[in-house]
């Protein structure tokens, strides 16, 4: 039998082997397949002196995107191939100042320009192999590879990828390519406080931005000179890097100065507001929650802010009122229903707070936190025929000793002992600790008539030196 398993164990060795080989020889394919399409770009002042260098690709035989930092205060900008070929591009078609991308027109000879690359409008997932392409000028580390180590959604701004690849200088603005060469994102590198911030745009945005009327370098830097909001987005599209990494204290300055730049940019007090909150400052939070909610009086998101904070302060009725907004903006979001419960909850509006989390379960039926606490509100109005339902519907999403444990309680106040004590022995099961179950389990025992029973768990929770060991003593002996 043994030599058997050795044979079996080296065939499946040698049947691998070429398989692990063509993987190792696919990157550089991919990368050789890719490349060309990546440029070098190089911008210039008005008096020629070089600005900056950054990395592009190609998106038509036409266009270029890049990142938007790259090409600012630039006055002439310059594209490079990999071949070594160069042209001068005409200007801009398309800017996304908070995504920090940009869209350069070219007028390049069909024998010059290179293949567009297929952009990716799905997100990528977590894990997924990616590989970062760029052309710096021959600039060691140009291309790197890793994974998507996060998808992250950031409050009012969407999607960002964070990538483990490191991005060289010079490479900011590169394609970040799936195994496949799709492109899943725009790479950008910016440095804010000391900190290198490697992370991806990702490329659903590039889907997203609206060419214009062609716009000269040269008349885009006065326009952004001129432009408050220009400026100001790029303090925001830092903050954004930062913020990537759930870093809310280093985060918080570029968004009070993007605020500070352009005090009409709804979005920067959004973050501002977001960033105060999540670092418990949340009169502060709701000083530039409002200013944004004034700015946009449409934007859901807004609200939610205003309702956090203000819930956090102990201001229920503010707390309710802003989710009830919220939740008019925007009523596919189970999270402002689910807030709005709980605010309405405290200001014991039981009927209202049962018909938030109603309307929470109804958008997102697995939606745990709602089903126990629309469960809660039923059992605090002793409707418990209705908090069992919600606390049997709890066990398929969230199966543990507490859910066991209401619904216990639930079935024992309705006169179903026997069921209580099934549901009661559950949730000793998921946790043998529970003090509080076995005090209810000693008393769905005694319901049914089963002293010594009930007596075996008042022993249990005595030797646990438990409260509990009191109150079912009581019980025992009236």
């Amino acid at each position: 039998m043994k030599s058997s398993a050795k044979i079996i164990f080296l065939f499946i060795i040698l049947w691998i082997c070429p398989y692990l080989a063509a993987a190792q020889d696919f990157l550089p394919e991919l990368v050789k397949r890719v490349k060309p399409s990546a440029v070098a770009i190089e911008t210039f002042d008005a008096r020629g002196k070089t600005l900056s260098r950054g990395s592009g690709f190609f998106v038509a035989a036409d266009r270029i995107i890049t990142n938007r930092h790259v090409i600012e205060k630039s006055s002439r900008v310059e594209v490079h191939l990999l071949d070594g070929k160069k042209f001068t591009a005409k200007g801009v078609i398309a800017i996304d100042g908070e995504g920090d991308l940009a869209i350069l027109q070219i007028d390049a000879p069909p024998s010059l320009a290179a293949a567009p690359l297929p952009i990716l409008r799905t997100v990528p997932q977590e894990g997924e192999s990616i590989v970062v392409i760029g052309n710096p000028f021959g600039l060691e580390g140009s291309v790197s590879n890793g994974i998507v180590s996060a998808v992250r959604e950031i409050s009012g701004y969407g999607k960002i990828i964070q990538i483990t690849a490191p991005i060289s200088p010079g490479s900011s603005g590169s394609p970040v390519v799936n195994m496949y060469g799709q492109v899943i994102g725009v790479a950008t590198l910016q440095a804010a406080e000391g900190q290198s911030l490697n992370f991806a745009v990702p490329s659903e945005r590039i889907s997203q931005l609206k060419i214009g009327e062609l716009q000269t370098f040269a008349a885009l830097n006065i326009s952004s000179a001129q432009n408050k909001r220009a400026a100001a987005q790029s303090f925001y599209s830092q903050g954004l890097g930062i913020l990537s990494r759930d870093d809310f204290a280093k985060a918080l300055p570029f968004f009070e100065k993007a605020a500070e730049t352009d005090p009409t940019y709804a979005e920067a007090w959004y973050q501002t507001g977001f960033c105060y909150g999540m670092l418990g400052r949340h009169n502060e939070a709701l000083k530039a929650s409002r200013q944004a909610a004034k700015l946009r009086p449409n934007w859901a998101e807004t609200f939610v802010n205003i309702g956090a904070s203000s819930f956090a302060l102990g201001q229920y009725k503010d707390a309710a009122d802003a989710y009830r907004t919220a939740t008019r903006l925007d009523e596919t979001n189970a999270e402002s229903q689910y807030a709005l419960g709980l605010s309405l909850g405290k200001l014991n509006r039981g009927d209202e707070e049962i018909l938030a989390y109603k309307r929470a379960v109804a958008i997102r039926p697995d939606h745990a936190g709602a089903i126990e606490k629309m469960g809660a509100a039923y059992f605090k109005q002793k409707r418990f025929p209705e908090a069992i339902q919600s606390f049997e519907q709890l066990k398929i999403y969230k199966p543990d000793s507490k859910t066991y444990n209401q619904l216990g309680e639930s079935y024992l106040e309705s006169g179903k002992a026997q069921e209580s004590v099934e549901a009661f022995n559950n949730a000793i099961g998921y946790n043998p600790d529970y003090e509080a179950a076995r005090y209810n389990l000693g008393r769905a025992y005694l319901k049914i008539g089963d002293r010594d029973a009930a007596n075996v768990q008042y022993e249990i929770l005595k030797n646990y030196k438990s409260d509990w060991a009191d109150r079912l003593y009581v019980l025992l002996n009236p």
